[in-house]
C-alpha cells in the first residue's frame, strides 16, 4: 500500500498541567494521505479508564488498536491485582506496545505517538509517548501530530504559566490548537477537550467549526 493511501488522524493534540489538574485537546480531522479529508467528527482522545484517557496521532489503525490493547490490558491488571493501575503503569505499558509495534515490520510503518495523562493516589500525572516509543513524563504542557510544531508549541511557549487554573488552561487549548489549525492542512474542523482532576476523565467541550459560507 502506498504511503498517500494511508489513514492518519494527522492531528494537533495539546496536554497542559494546571493547578487544579490536566487540560486534554484535540482537533477532529482525519486525512488520507497528506490531502484528502476523510472524517471531520473523528475522536482523538480515548478514555481507557474512569481515571486515564490518552489523545491519538499517526496512523489511525495501530492508534486504534493499541488503545483497545491498553484498554483490555488494564482491565486484566485490575482484575488480577485488586485495585486501579497506576498512572506510570499506564504509561510504561504503552510505551513498550508502541516500541514493539514499529519495530514489527510491515509494508505499512505502524506510526503513532500518544500523550496519557490520569490520576492516581500520588496525584495527576502526564506522559509523552513518542513514536520509537520513548516515555517522558511532562511537569508543563506536551503537544502530538503533525500541528504541534507550526502551530500549538510556539502559543505554549510563549503563553503558559505554571500556577494557571483549569479555566486559563482551556483558553490556553483552545488558542494552541487554534493556531495549529490556521497553518496545518492535516489538522481542523473542530476541537474536544476533556479534564483530569481529582474527580478523574471528564469530557467538557466538544465543538465544530462552522465553515459554509453564506451569503
Amino acid at each position: 500500500m502506498k504511503e498517500d493511501n494511508i489513514v492518519k488522524t494527522g492531528t494537533t493534540t495539546v496536554g497542559i498541567m494546571c493547578k487544579d489538574g490536566i487540560i486534554i485537546a484535540a482537533d477532529k480531522r482525519t486525512t488520507l494521505g497528506g490531502g484528502y479529508i476523510i472524517n471531520k467528527e473523528t475522536e482523538k482522545i480515548a478514555v481507557i479508564t474512569d481515571n486515564i484517557l490518552v489523545t491519538t496521532a499517526g496512523n489511525a489503525s495501530d492508534a486504534q488498536l493499541l488503545v483497545k490493547l491498553l484498554q483490555s490490558e488494564l482491565q486484566i491488571k485490575k482484575m488480577r491485582k485488586g485495585y486501579e493501575i497506576k498512572v506510570k503503569e499506564a504509561a510504561n505499558l504503552l510505551a513498550r506496545m508502541v516500541y514493539q509495534n514499529v519495530r514489527n515490520f510491515s509494508v505499512i510503518p505502524g506510526i503513532t505517538q500518544f500523550i496519557l495523562a490520569g490520576k492516581d493516589g500520588e496525584g495527576l500525572h502526564m506522559y509523552d509517548i513518542f513514536a520509537d516509543g520513548t516515555i517522558t513524563l511532562a511537569d508543563k504542557y506536551l503537544a502530538s501530530g503533525s500541528g504541534s510544531i507550526v502551530g500549538a508549541y510556539p502559543i505554549l511557549d510563549s503563553v503558559y504559566k505554571k500556577d494557571m487554573k483549569i479555566e486559563e488552561g482551556m483558553k490556553l487549548a483552545v488558542k494552541a490548537v487554534n493556531a495549529a489549525l490556521q497553518r496545518d492542512p492535516a489538522s481542523g474542523d473542530g476541537i474536544d477537550i476533556y479534564t483530569v482532576t481529582k474527580d478523574g476523565v471528564k469530557k467538557v467541550l466538544t465543538k465544530e467549526l462552522e465553515t459554509k459560507l453564506t451569503i
